[in-house]
């Protein structure tokens, strides 16, 4: 069964985060990037492989269906429930990116996809990669980095202002720049960082805009009547096909030796 073929379930009936990431995920930058990991990962029919923070699933399936012996580790039991509903085939399990249920060296691929900048412990969970990795064995690490994003609005200011609220709400909002270094820390080998940037014109990451906005409301680093006014005109540019937003993504890539 390919993606295209998963069971459906309305949209209104699905998680506001899944259906965002649905969303983010069929773009073809977004595919494209997924493509470049199994690239720089050697996926290759046989090998074993994990996708730590797997969400619903959607680079376990297609790792699978490129022959490897895929498993997806995700610490949200909702996304692991929602993944298997979608695909009973695959292998997904909830678990947590510092104690992964899998024995030393049983993995040639490791695969993490806008997961470390929600781990207080980014290094600790690169260790538990280096002990889950076989010799020679590849990783590769996706995410943004939270300080970056980059908003067209006409109050610039308020914009620098809700990004950085954003930003600061999550416990590791750098971890993205950090990847070659964190790396090389750990002990990987031939560590390289690629960037892609996914660039959104229409309504699509509307709400994930709105959702900034009430969080830096919600952290009081501006009042109710700016958060609105902002909320409204990126609503009003989306209409109107004006919206503009860049997100730089960091793809870092190395060997365990």
């Amino acid at each position: 069964m390919s993606n295209d073929e998963m069971p459906r379930v309305p949209a209104e009936d699905l998680n506001p985060l899944i259906r965002l990431l649905d969303a983010a995920d069929a773009s073809p930058g977004a595919a494209a990037l997924r493509a470049r990991t199994y690239e720089l990962l050697h996926i290759a029919p046989g090998i074993p492989a994990v996708d730590v923070g797997c969400g619903t699933g959607r680079a376990v399936a297609e790792m699978s269906e490129r022959g490897t012996e895929a498993i997806g580790i995700d610490a949200s039991v909702q996304m692991i429930d929602e993944g298997r509903r979608r695909r009973p085939d695959l292998d997904l399990r909830v678990g947590d990116a510092y104690e992964l249920s899998l024995p030393d060296g049983s993995v040639a691929a490791y695969r993490a996809d806008k997961v470390y900048h929600e781990l207080d412990d980014p290094a600790k969970a690169l260790g538990e990669a280096f002990r889950v990795l076989t010799p020679g064995g590849r990783i590769a690490l996706i995410g943004q980095d939270w300080e970056s994003f980059i908003i067209d609005s006409d109050t610039p200011t308020i914009t620098r202002t809700i990004v950085q609220a954003r930003a600061d709400t999550v416990p590791n909002p750098r971890a993205a720049r950090r990847y070659r270094n964190l790396l090389l820390d750990a002990g990987f080998e031939d560590v390289s960082v690629e960037v892609r940037t996914g660039i959104f014109t229409d309504a699509t990451m509307l709400p994930m805009l709105s959702g900034i906005a009430e969080g830096a409301f919600a952290a009081g680093a501006l009042d109710r009547e700016q958060a609105d006014r902002w909320i409204a005109e990126q609503a009003a540019r989306a209409k109107a096909g004006r919206l503009f937003l860049a997100i730089p993504l960091f793809l870092a890539s190395a060997r365990r030796p």
